[in-house]
């Protein structure tokens, strides 16, 4: 059974561990954040940090996966103030919000690599297809939001969600929590 860490929390998944990662976040975590884009043809919707790196969440599987740290759009700011999601908010380029999620998530990751981005640099780390064709103001997004990680610039904070993640969560037979991991000092012997 693949154990992994989403969102700072251990888990096991009782699940085929070549089943893409993609489909465990959302149908078994219950994590719908991370949206679904085609299999392979995608166009970033999907995107989720795996140790830090933006990757499609729907070409890992489970077994590659094992052993990772995997953050999710619900892992990166429980209360939206992330500087991607303020500034995305901010400069509104966010329209149908299908493809947020991933360009978000893509963004963040490359934040922390580098807070001043050239448009280059944006262009080649953010894949994401955007239908709504927002990409002016994206671009704008991700240098403000560099800003904020700079602290050369604030953003008032966007609204709280409505609904905390605890409170959405299910209970899920193929999602456990790993034994060992709800008694830290168990496992000390």
């Amino acid at each position: 059974m693949p154990r992994m860490t989403i969102n700072d929390r251990p888990v096991e998944f009782d699940l085929d561990p070549d089943m893409p990662l993609l489909y465990a976040l959302r149908e078994a975590a219950n994590l719908t954040g991370t949206k679904s884009c085609g299999g392979g043809d995608c166009v970033g919707a999907c995107m989720v940090l795996v140790d830090g790196t933006a990757l499609r969440s729907c070409r890992i599987t489970l077994a590659e996966a094992e052993g990772r740290l995997i953050t999710t759009i619900e892992g990166l700011s429980r209360d939206r103030s992330h500087p991607m999601q303020q500034a995305m908010v901010a400069e509104q380029a966010i329209q149908c919000g299908y493809c947020t999620p991933g360009i978000v998530i893509a963004g963040a990751a490359l934040l922390q690599r580098n807070s001043a981005p050239t448009k280059a640099e944006i262009e080649d780390a953010i894949p994401n297809l955007c239908r709504c064709g927002v990409y002016p103001r994206l671009m704008r997004a991700v240098e403000r939001a560099g800003r904020v990680v700079q602290r050369r610039e604030s953003i008032s904070a966007a609204p709280a969600p409505g609904i905390e993640a605890a409170d959405a969560a299910q209970n899920v037979p193929a999602l456990r929590v790993p034994s060992d991991a709800s008694n830290p000092e168990a496992s000390e012997d």
